[in-house]
């Protein structure tokens, strides 16, 4: 509901807090006296059109802001999810215009669009008058209006869930027929990239381990070839043998010479240290071609191994090149592929069975949408029965009341049914029904909306309703009625009333009158929450004018207590 309502420099009102409170408001005041201020003001905080004409004469700019505290469960809170703006336990609208006619919109302190703002507004608020776009009117909600007033939510969801299994069982025959038609055209390409696939047969991580497997080849290749290159220093070169190892052996001959001949006792020669350290160069070097021999012929050097290794490596590459994927993702896309080739041949007998499926949930559907309309014409009748029972105290006696069930054509079908469900109104003898807003006048449109209010109130999913001058151009037995069913609406919801009408003003359990003063060379528009004394000063005002007589306080006191005054202080 409305819990507050701040306006700042809006034309006559400088500065206005009002706050609100359930049941029915009242707000009453000589003609003139700001109250439609009051209803633009609000209207600015719901998203309606920003003038600069609002902004007072003094002011640069124009506030509003209005506070809510709606039930947990409204459907206002998905609203806010969907963007962001969700509140703990209060939701403020608020709108700033400036005097070029600019505007600002906020929703609890998050500057929005305006048509976030209507939208948020249009599901906390609804503003019943004679000049208004009511929801009522707006055939569009008639058929959620009389599933709240009378048909069983299990028929609804029942509905509901039929066409969302409906639907998914059509966008899975559409998804089968697709790759059917797609994998018919591209055919030939599939078995050509199937075969060439299959053939390759690429394995999941096989990128990987290849590349591993390569890199060890060619470092094994790498170690052979400077074990060899060693070797061969090792070994003779040429035909006449040379090398190291021929070096020493030519060395130690060369130093035997320097032995005294035929002398063998003659003791040591001075060259034996080196003749021994060349004996054992000669060892040391024949045990190093021993041990470079033993290396190269452990090492795992394989050329056709490493070739293998390659080839696979860049074939595997290569495909994934050609069919613009990653390498790992090749054993994937042959199943896809494949997949798309097997649709070929077992596409036709699984598009049968969707095309089956898809009808038995339109089956399904239709025949939950037919119990759906059914229980829609039964609470059709009862809702046209309700509605005639109000009529005729609301001064409405020659007008018919008809809610009209037809079937929509099978495009117009949805999660709510196959119906379109109309409010018509015939409001004199022989007239055709027609549309609410066509067929009756302002004030037979405010009555009779008020109603089907007062039958529809209870499954209204908007907390706040307001009525401006419902009671215009009627006063009496007729003025009561509309008051006594303004109190029944506001038993279910929140309803602020601006009234010209004694018998209505009674009936509010708050009473606002809006005055308009003039303070030293400027006028304001004031708003004061009146004390039973005040109020009861303020009904007799609206029962005899200006003078105020005893006899207009006693019937003020009559209407107070839910009595009737003598008639001739009705006005």
């Amino acid at each position: 509901m409305l819990t507050a309502l701040s306006i700042r420099d809006v034309v006559l009102i400088e500065r206005l807090d009002l706050a609100f409170d359930q049941g029915l408001t009242v707000l009453t005041g000589e003609t003139g006296a700001g109250k439609s201020i009051l209803l633009d003001s609000l209207g600015l905080a719901l998203g309606a059109r920003a003038e600069s004409g609002l902004v007072r004469a003094a002011a640069e700019q124009a506030s509003v802001t209005a506070c809510f505290a709606p039930p947990e469960t409204h459907p206002v809170a998905a609203v806010l999810d969907e963007h962001g703006l969700a509140s703990d336990d209060e939701i403020v609208l608020r709108r700033i215009v400036t005097r070029d006619g600019r505007s600002r919109a906020f929703v609890n302190d998050h500057p929005v669009g305006v048509a976030l703002l209507r939208r948020i507004g249009m599901l906390l608020v609804e503003v019943q008058g004679q000049h208004e776009q009511m929801s009522l009117a707006d055939p569009a909600s008639h058929a959620a209006l009389l599933d709240a007033f009378g048909v069983p939510a299990a028929a609804r969801a029942t509905v509901a869930q039929s066409w969302v299994a409906w639907r998914d069982a059509l966008a899975r025959l559409e998804h089968a027929r697709a790759a059917m038609e797609a994998a018919e055209r591209d055919e030939e390409w599939l078995r050509h990239a199937v075969d060439e696939l299959a053939t390759l047969a690429p394995r999941v991580d096989e990128e990987e381990t290849l590349a591993r497997e390569r890199q060890r080849l060619q470092q094994n290749e790498r170690r052979a070839e400077a074990i060899a290159a060693a070797l061969a220093e090792l070994t003779p070169r040429d035909r006449r043998g040379a090398g190291p190892a021929a070096s020493l052996r030519a060395a130690s001959r060369s130093l035997q010479r320097l032995a005294p001949a035929g002398q063998p006792d003659a003791g040591g020669s001075p060259a034996d240290p080196a003749m021994a350290a060349l004996e054992r160069a000669e060892e040391a070097l024949a045990e190093a071609e021993t041990l470079l021999t033993r290396l190269i012929a452990d090492a795992d050097i394989d050329p056709r191994l490493l070739e293998q290794s390659e080839e696979r490596l860049f074939a595997l590459r290569a495909a994934a090149r050609k069919h613009g994927v990653a390498v790992p993702d090749l054993p994937a896309l042959l199943d896809t592929l494949a997949a798309r080739l097997g649709a070929l041949e077992t596409g036709a007998a699984e598009i049968t069975g969707l095309e089956h499926a898809a009808r038995q949930g339109r089956d399904r559907y239709a025949a939950a949408a037919a119990a759906l309309s059914a229980a829609r014409n039964a609470a059709a009748g009862k809702l046209q029965q309700a509605v005639a029972k109000e009529l005729p105290p609301l001064r409405l006696d020659k007008a018919r009341f008809f809610t009209d069930v037809s079937e929509l054509p099978e495009t117009g079908w949805g999660p709510h049914g196959m119906d379109q469900v109309r409010f018509l109104i015939a409001t004199n003898p022989g007239q055709q029904p027609g549309p609410l807003a066509r067929v009756a006048s302002g004030g037979e449109l405010s009555r009779l909306m008020l109603a089907m209010k007062v039958v529809l109130s209870a499954g209204s999913a908007v907390p706040t309703l307001v009525f401006d001058e419902v009671d215009s151009g009627i006063g009496g037995a007729t003025a009561a009625a509309v008051g006594e069913r303004l109190a029944r609406v506001a038993e279910a919801v929140q309803v602020l009333v601006v009234t010209h009408s004694p018998q209505v003003a009674a009936r509010g359990t708050a009473h606002l009158r809006v005055a308009k003063a003039a303070f030293r060379d400027r006028t304001a528009t004031t708003v004061d929450h009146l004390a039973p004394e005040a109020r009861r000063e303020e009904i007799a005002r609206m029962l005899a004018g200006e003078t105020i007589s005893d006899a207009a306080r006693a019937a003020a006191d009559d209407l107070l207590r839910g009595q009737h005054p003598p008639q001739g202080l009705l006005v």
